[in-house]
């Protein structure tokens, strides 16, 4: 299996787990919608929908040969294993990630997530941005889809109790 066929597998077994089974039981979708607003499943069903389409797409080039050649690229020249525990790593930043969401909320697993996955890949010299990035990232986003769209996020246990 080349490359990029594996890679349009990938992304397409990705966002078919997240648009079919994700969402459907993580997402509450209430008995009752007003006619103007949109469900709470919209958006990530459309999102995962747009990269099941785009998983195909690379899985077609890749068949009909149109996928472009693969430049090399340049890395820190890090070991299998050094790879593969930062593979874990990431994937354990995510379990985490899920496992805290009913706790602590949306907005604080995801600042915690974000702070986290900036720190893996070793920056630490911008600290006011990497502050800024973790925080203020998560807020715009929470403050747009709650504002604009209408959309609800996970409170938490923990702030229900705090009274937010």
């Amino acid at each position: 299996m080349t490359k990029p066929v594996l890679r349009g597998v990938l992304v397409v077994a990705f966002f078919a787990l997240c648009a079919f089974y994700l969402i459907p039981v993580y997402v509450p979708r209430p008995a009752f919608i007003p006619g103007f607003a949109p469900p709470p499943d919209m958006w990530p069903r459309t999102v995962s929908l747009i990269g099941i389409l785009l998983g195909l797409l690379v899985l077609i080039l890749a068949f009909r040969g149109g996928a472009p050649a693969e430049e090399a690229i340049k890395t820190d020249k890090s070991s299998t294993k050094r790879m593969v525990l930062r593979f874990a790593g990431v994937v354990i930043a995510f379990g985490v990630f899920l496992a805290a969401l009913p706790f602590v909320g949306f907005l604080i697993a995801v600042i915690l997530l974000t702070l986290t996955m900036v720190l893996m890949t070793g920056e630490r010299n911008y600290r006011v941005w990497i502050a800024l990035l973790s925080v203020g990232a998560p807020v715009l986003l929470l403050l747009f889809f709650n504002s604009a769209l209408g959309t609800q996020f996970p409170k938490g246990a923990l702030l229900k109790t705090l009274g937010f």
